[in-house]
């Protein structure tokens, strides 16, 4: 008889499968949408927005009752209280923006030295950048929320059922970068996932992980320009600051999440 834990939900190929079932009901979603736009009047990004948004639910409504999973579960399964986290996890999570900000942008930018954007894919993030209410929503509320709930939420939850932790982690940040379908977002994915996995694995809330990658989407629309156009010296003061709070945020973190094994086996 297989063991609970060889049959968690999902495996990679059912959280590949998974995905791209999703990417389907967005697509019909965005087709109605289009077909009733006459009335509806949407532009291109809202109607990406909803799609997103209805396509998500669909999916999302379906997993939860073959799974009889719970919304409360969903986002926060932590012993703690959704209050506690809020007021003592996300303060120093956030203090790893910065940092996080810093380092993906020089490996994008390296990147995109070795392999330059092509047309489309200009096209595509001047659009998620175009700064119209609708892009604002998709990259800083949108794109956190649905995210964390599928790759953190269902696929990272089952992952870690059913996989070593470390095996898990990695294996959800592959699949979250991959499924931004460029190797560009790839890379992003990859550090922002790990990180975002590991907050997750260490939590069991959702709390902190939307709040990290809300703010970091935020922080990337509000500030790439500027980093692009700072001096040198500027920078180093700014990667400075960055490090010393990244610093700062991560010493917390550790010492509430990371207990000795005496510990959290007395717990």
């Amino acid at each position: 008889m297989p063991s609970p834990k060889s049959t968690a939900f999902p495996s990679a190929a059912q959280a590949a499968l998974l995905f791209l079932a999703l990417c389907l009901c967005e697509i019909v979603v965005g087709a109605a949408l289009r077909d009733a736009n006459r009335w509806l009047g949407l532009n291109g990004m809202q109607i990406g927005v909803l799609s997103a948004v209805l396509g998500n639910g669909c999916v999302f409504a379906a997993v939860m009752h073959a799974q009889q999973l719970t919304w409360r579960e969903l986002f926060h399964q932590s012993r703690a209280s959704a209050g506690v986290t809020l007021l003592l996890v996300v303060p120093p999570v956030l203090l790893l923006v910065p940092a996080l900000l810093l380092t993906v942008t020089s490996a994008f930018n390296l990147l995109v030295r070795i392999a330059p954007l092509s047309a489309w894919e200009e096209a595509m993030f001047s659009r998620m950048a175009d700064g119209s209410v609708a892009a604002v929503l998709a990259v800083c509320v949108v794109a956190p929320l649905l995210e964390e709930m599928l790759f953190r939420g269902i696929v990272l939850r089952g992952f870690l059922q059913r996989y070593p932790r470390w095996q898990a982690i990695f294996l959800s940040a592959l699949l979250f970068g991959a499924a931004h379908m460029n190797i560009y977002q790839l890379v992003v994915g990859l550090i922002m996932g790990t990180v975002l996995a590991w907050l997750y694995e260490r939590t069991r809330s959702l709390i902190p992980c939307i709040a990290l990658h809300a703010a970091y989407n935020s922080a990337t629309l509000l500030l790439a320009d500027w980093l692009d156009a700072a001096s040198p010296a500027r920078l180093l003061w700014v990667a400075l600051l960055a490090l010393a709070a990244a610093v700062c945020g991560t010493l917390v973190l550790r010492l509430m999440l990371v207990a000795r094994p005496a510990r959290r086996t007395s717990a």
